[in-house]
C-alpha cells in the first residue's frame, strides 16, 4: 500500500496531468474555434487564392469580305520569338535551324545564344507558318509565343473602307470603326485548379464562360469594281496631274456602295508607319465647295417647285447681281437669250443664280434640306462628316449666298453626300440611306450555328417628283451630248454632269487651282450604278470637262461590260 506522502505526490501528479490536458484541450479547442469560426472565411479565401486559377478566354474579330466573299480582314497570328541562354543545351546544331527558319545570321542566333541574361528577344512579328515550323523543333530554350493581328489581304485596294485595328483590338475608321462593338466580340473567361507545379488540373472548370465570336460581315462593295475604280483613278492622277482624288461608285436604287477609292491611300497591315491625315476616309470625311455639279441639285429643286420648266428663257448678258455682289459665268461671257436646258448644258452660273432667287431662299434651301445637305447621311462607316451650309437667318449667312449656292460656292458637302444627292435623281426621285454592309454573320458559340442579318435599303425621303426626275434626267442627258461630249459612252445613253470648283483659301479663291469634278448615272432610263469623280488640283487642265469627264467614260464603259449592261438598242428593244 501507498504511504501518505505516495498518495499525495500521485494525486498533485493527476491533478497536473488533468490540467495540463483540459490546458491543452481548451488550447486546441481555441485554436479550432478560431481557424474554423473566426478566420474561416479568410483561410478560403486564401486557399482559393493558391489553387484557383481564372485565365481569359480570348476571342476572334468578325472576318470582313467583299459581297462576293474576297476576304478584306480577318485575324490571323504571328509570333514572338525569344530564346532563354541558360536552358538551350544544343547550340551548335540549332543555329542553323533557326536561322534558315527566320533568314537572320546564324551569327545572331548563337550571339542570343550566348547572352547573359535569362531571357533575350530573337525576332518579332514573325509569319505564321514559320513560328510553327519552330514549333515543331521541340527545341528546350527557345520559345514562341503567339501574337494576335489583324490582316488585310488586299492592302491599301480597301484601306478607307476597311479602317483599322489597334495594338489593343479596337477598330477605327471604316467598317472596323462603325462596327467595333459587333465586329470585335466578346472575351470569354475560364476557372480552373492549379497544381503545385502551376500547371492546370485536368478536371472540369470550375467556371467556364465561352468566347463569343465577333460578328462577320459581308460588305456591299464588290472587289472587281473597286479595282476599276482604283485603276482609273491612278490613271487619271497620273494623266492629268492632279494631287489626289476619289471615286465612289453606288446603286442608286438602293443606296447600296459599290466602290470607295481614294488617293493617297495607305496600307492598313502597317498603318502606324502612315500619315495620320490618310487614315480618315476622304468620300465620307472630306468637304469641298462641290461647283458646278451643284446645279443638278439647283434645277431639281426649281423643276420640282415650278418655277422653272426645261423650256423657260433668261437673256444671259453675262453677268448677274445678287445681294449687292455682281456674279459671273466661267467665261465672264454672256450668251443672249437662253433656255433653262440651255443653261445646265452650258453650266451658266448667272442662270443658276436667276432660278434660285426666282425660287426665294426658303423654297431653295428647303429642298436643299431635303435632298440630305448639312447633316450626316448616317451611312455605316466612321468618321462621317456633315459639310457645311449656311441657312438664312444664322449670322454668317447674307444674301449673296443665294446667289452662289445655287452652283456650288459657299456651301460644302462630302463626296457622299453629293453622290447620294444626285442618286435620289436616278432613283426617281427617292432619297435613300446609303449603306457599304450586306449582311451581318453571327455564330452561336456553343452549337456553331450562323445567323445572318441581310440589311434592306432605306428611303429617308422623297426629294422630288417622279416627273421632275424625269425631265431632269433627259436635261442631264443633254448635257453629256452637248456639254460634256468626252462623258459620252458609245451604245449607251447616261445623264451627268461636270463641275470645276475654285479652292477657299484665307484671302478668297485660289487664282489658278481648281477641284475638277464629274457626276452622272447609267443607263439613263433605267440607273444601275452612279458615279462621283473628284480630282483635286490637276495641272494639264483645271477644267472637269476635260479631266473628270473622260474619267467617267472610262469607269463607266468597264462597268457597263462587268455589270453585262447590253447597249440601249439591244436592251430597249428586249422590253416588252
Amino acid at each position: 500500500m501507498l504511504s501518505g506522502k505516495e498518495l499525495t505526490i500521485s494525486s498533485r501528479r493527476l491533478t497536473l496531468l488533468v490540467f495540463c490536458l483540459v490546458f491543452g484541450v481548451t488550447v486546441v479547442g481555441g485554436r479550432l474555434i478560431y481557424y474554423q469560426i473566426l478566420i474561416h472565411d479568410q483561410l478560403q479565401d486564401q486557399a482559393v487564392e493558391q489553387r484557383v486559377r481564372e485565365k481569359p478566354i480570348p476571342t476572334q474579330r468578325g472576318d470582313i469580305t467583299d459581297v462576293n466573299g474576297h476576304l478584306l480582314a480577318l485575324d490571323t497570328v504571328s509570333w514572338d520569338v525569344s530564346v532563354s541562354p541558360p536552358l538551350v543545351t544544343n547550340e551548335k546544331e540549332l543555329a542553323p535551324k533557326l536561322s534558315g527558319i527566320l533568314g537572320i545570321p546564324e551569327t545572331t542566333v548563337l550571339t542570343a545564344f550566348e547572352a547573359d541574361m535569362p531571357w533575350f528577344p530573337l525576332a518579332r512579328g514573325v509569319e505564321y507558318e514559320k513560328g510553327e515550323s519552330i514549333r515543331a523543333l521541340d527545341a528546350g530554350g527557345v520559345g514562341c509565343d503567339p501574337i494576335p493581328r489583324r490582316s488585310y489581304p488586299e492592302g491599301s485596294l480597301f484601306a478607307h473602307v476597311v479602317g483599322i485595328v489597334n495594338s489593343t483590338g479596337d477598330g477605327f475608321y471604316g467598317v472596323e470603326g462603325y462596327y467595333n462593338q459587333v465586329i470585335g466580340g466578346a472575351e470569354g473567361h475560364k476557372v480552373y485548379e492549379q497544381g503545385p507545379g502551376g500547371n492546370e488540373l485536368p478536371l472540369l472548370p470550375l467556371e467556364e464562360i465561352l468566347a463569343e465570336p465577333g460578328t462577320n460581315l459581308v460588305l456591299t462593295v464588290d472587289r472587281n469594281i473597286q479595282l476599276i475604280a482604283q485603276q482609273e483613278l491612278q490613271n487619271a492622277l497620273e494623266k492629268y496631274g492632279a494631287k489626289s482624288g476619289t471615286v465612289l461608285i453606288m446603286d442608286p436604287q438602293t443606296g447600296a456602295i459599290l466602290a470607295d477609292v481614294s488617293y493617297p491611300s495607305f496600307d492598313p497591315n502597317d498603318f502606324a508607319h502612315a500619315d495620320p491625315d490618310l487614315l480618315a476616309d476622304p468620300a465620307v470625311s472630306d468637304m469641298w465647295e462641290p461647283g458646278s455639279i451643284f446645279k443638278i441639285v439647283t434645277w431639281a429643286a426649281a423643276l420640282d417647285s415650278g418655277t422653272i420648266s426645261p423650256g423657260t428663257t433668261f437673256y444671259d448678258n453675262g453677268a448677274l447681281e445678287v445681294g449687292g455682289r455682281v456674279i459671273y459665268n466661267w467665261n465672264r461671257e454672256g450668251n443672249g437669250l437662253v433656255t433653262m436646258t440651255d443653261g445646265l448644258v452650258m453650266s451658266l452660273n448667272t442662270v443658276a443664280s436667276f432660278i434660285s432667287t426666282s425660287m426665294g431662299k426658303e423654297t431653295f434651301y428647303t429642298y436643299l434640306r431635303r435632298f440630305g445637305f448639312g447633316v450626316l447621311t448616317e451611312v455605316d462607316l466612321d468618321s462621317e462628316g456633315p459639310g457645311m451650309m449656311k441657312l438664312p437667318g444664322d449670322s454668317n449667312w447674307f444674301p449673296s449666298d443665294l446667289g452662289t449656292n445655287s452652283f456650288g460656292q459657299g456651301i460644302a458637302v462630302t463626296p457622299l453626300q453629293m453622290l447620294t444627292a444626285v442618286s435620289a435623281v436616278a432613283n426617281r426621285g427617292t432619297l435613300i440611306k446609303p449603306y457599304i454592309v450586306h449582311q451581318l454573320i453571327t455564330t452561336d458559340p456553343e452549337t456553331g450555328q450562323q445567323h445572318v442579318v441581310e440589311v434592306q435599303p432605306m428611303v429617308v425621303r422623297r426629294a422630288i417628283s417622279q416627273e421632275t426626275a424625269r425631265t431632269l434626267t433627259s436635261m442631264m442627258e443633254e448635257v453629256i451630248e452637248r456639254g460634256s461630249s468626252q462623258a459620252q459612252v458609245p451604245g449607251y445613253r447616261v445623264a451627268g454632269k461636270t463641275g470645276t470648283a475654285q479652292i477657299p483659301t484665307a484671302y478668297g479663291y485660289h487664282p489658278t487651282d481648281t477641284i475638277a469634278s464629274f457626276i452622272g448615272f447609267g443607263p439613263a432610263d433605267n440607273p444601275r450604278f452612279s458615279v462621283l469623280i473628284k480630282l483635286d488640283r490637276p495641272s494639264v487642265s483645271p477644267w472637269g470637262t476635260q479631266t473628270a469627264a473622260p474619267t467617267f467614260r472610262a469607269i463607266a464603259e468597264r462597268l457597263f461590260a462587268y455589270m453585262q449592261i447590253p447597249p440601249d438598242e439591244i436592251r430597249l428593244a428586249e422590253q416588252p
